[in-house]
């Protein structure tokens, strides 16, 4: 079959489950990896193989900078203790405790190959389990967690398989948890360096370009420029690209223009989207290949067959979820003491207690990061074949398992998400303060436009009727569920989309008699357009 008929037929598959899954109640990736997993047995389907460095050095920089320039970095910061414990000291203590068990029941494979498939297994990945939690109305702080953890926890492992590997290959002396831990500040510290570094010229670069176009560009290549100088150093260039993104997301607001934001927030989000999905399908495609070499090579040396290999995957992923709980319970525990004494209403709202520590443990689903990484592992590796179908089935059980699961155990335990009306009022009362601040500018004595020309009266009061009717219209969607019927700015909404229908379809109209030159149409279509996307917004700032 032809590359590119291939690449449709994923591409529909994709758009179709993602249409359709939520309208099951099911987490997209979960059903992506599923069908995936049925068309590759399905008679006359090639075998499907990626190699690994695609997955860790093409695919993974753009969906880590993706994911960190959507993370406020306040969030990062105010969770950095939690994250840090998951994404570190938790990777490492569950890739000594996988591998060494490891090592314990396969007699041929030495500890270092081990720890290389611990380190493998360890890293979540947290787009099921964020998708499901937000459809859910999960508390922000839990969601918070778990996507700082899993844009961290890649570079812990990475660091760790390859000084594991290292050692397997006998370039390096495995130094054990002491040289890991060497090895891995190096690798970070260089790395949060070239990120920052990265993420500072290319934010004041293209703060110069006044082309969102351009701008955007630009944007797609900073994951490797980030990426790339870090990993010919010896850094975790996954860290590089998560820290240049964060710095990124965080600059964009003070020095990016309104379309230029807008414009790059809807690249990436499609990138993000095919890209993510597309890596789920791909971990379904690969299953049939994973398996019938891990078979062939079960039978050539007669001592570990794949099922075999399939009950040590079913058995390190208990092992890692064990683990987990004894990490997170404690960890949730100490933030809630601390935090209680300052603020126990809001401790409670966060759901940091033990409900929040069962969800938080649940939600640590492995993905396509693990298959990659343990398709890296050397050729000569022992029980090479069966460690990669060992990582295939962590990743499919947590996947399938825990996240056919989470929603059921989000209701049991009944964890409370986010109250929308407070969150309405905390708005309103913010879009009050921008209102007194920009109110300011119209009260200077000496008010003038740029150019020196006397601003009429009426456009003054104009502008400040905008900035009141924007204010009332926050505080009519905060009040809006303790009043019958639709808001006065809700009916302004929905009576001036009517409107621009009608306006649409007569721009059409004109259009179709040919009385206008295209420039015209052009320019009143990009008019409706956006007039029409700020009334669709569901963010509340809508007013007038």
């Amino acid at each position: 079959m032809r590359p590119e008929l291939v690449g449709i037929i994923c591409l529909i598959i994709i758009v179709g489950v993602s249409v359709f899954s939520p309208k099951l109640r099911l987490a997209t990736p979960i059903v992506l990896v599923v069908i995936g997993i049925g068309i590759s047995f399905i008679p006359g389907v090639p075998p499907i193989h990626v190699p690994s460095e695609i997955i860790l050095a093409g695919v993974l920089p753009p969906l880590l900078y993706a994911s960190a320039i959507n993370l406020p970095l306040f969030d990062f910061r105010r969770n950095f203790a939690s994250i840090s414990v998951l994404s570190v000291l938790l990777v490492f203590v569950s890739a000594f405790a996988t591998g060494f068990l490891l090592f314990v029941i396969l007699p041929d494979l030495n500890l270092a190959a081990a720890i290389a498939l611990g380190a493998v297994i360890s890293p979540t990945d947290a787009v099921a389990a964020t998708s499901i939690g937000k459809r859910l109305g999960l508390p922000p702080r839990l969601i918070a967690v778990l996507e700082g953890e899993s844009l961290v926890n890649d570079a812990s492992a990475l660091v760790l398989l390859r000084t594991a590997v290292a050692a397997t290959a006998g370039t390096i002396a495995f130094g054990g948890f002491g040289g890991v831990t060497l090895d891995f500040a190096y690798s970070s510290v260089v790395a949060i360096g070239v990120g920052l570094v990265v993420g500072f010229v290319t934010v004041f670069f293209r703060s110069k370009l006044n082309d969102s176009v351009l701008t955007t560009a630009v944007s797609f290549i900073i994951p490797f420029l980030a990426y790339i100088p870090a990993e010919a150093i010896g850094a975790s260039g996954v860290l590089s690209v998560v820290v240049a993104g964060l710095y990124t997301g965080h600059q964009s607001a003070k020095h990016f223009t309104a379309s230029a934001r807008i414009s790059e927030r809807l690249n990436w989000r499609t990138i993000q989207f095919l890209l993510e999905n597309g890596v789920f399908l791909l971990m379904g495609l690969e299953l049939k290949d994973i398996f019938m070499n891990a078979a062939r090579s079960g039978h050539e040396s007669d001592n570990l067959n794949a099922i075999e290999a399939i009950g040590l995957g079913v058995m390190a992923a208990i092992v890692l979820l064990v683990i987990r709980y004894l990490f997170v319970g404690p960890l949730l525990a100490i933030q809630r003491a601390r935090a209680g004494r300052r603020d126990p209403q809001a401790v409670a709202n966060e759901a940091t207690g033990w409900r929040g520590g069962v969800v938080l443990t649940w939600a640590g689903m492995r993905g396509v990061v693990t298959v990659a990484a343990a398709q890296s592992l050397p050729e000569a590796t022992p029980y090479r074949n069966q460690l990669i179908l060992i990582a295939f089935t962590v990743s499919f059980v947590t996947l399938v398992f825990q996240g056919g699961t989470l929603p059921t155990v989000i209701r049991l335990l009944r964890v409370k998400g986010v109250d929308e009306s407070a969150d309405h009022a905390r708005f309103a009362s913010l879009v009050d303060e921008l209102r007194a601040a920009g109110l300011q500018v119209l009260e200077a004595p000496d008010l003038s436009l740029p150019g020196g020309e006397t601003v009429d009266e009426s456009v003054v009061d104009r502008v400040r009727s905008d900035a009141d009717l924007r204010s009332e219209s926050a505080w009519e969607r905060a009040h809006a569920e303790h009043s019958a019927g639709s808001a006065p700015h809700e009916q302004y909404r929905i009576l001036r989309l009517e409107v621009l229908r009608a306006e649409r379809a007569a721009l059409l109209d004109a259009r179709s008699r040919g009385e206008f030159p295209s420039r015209i149409l052009v320019r009143a279509q990009l008019m409706l357009d956006q007039e029409e996307s700020r009334l669709q917004s569901t963010d509340g700032a809508e007013g007038h």
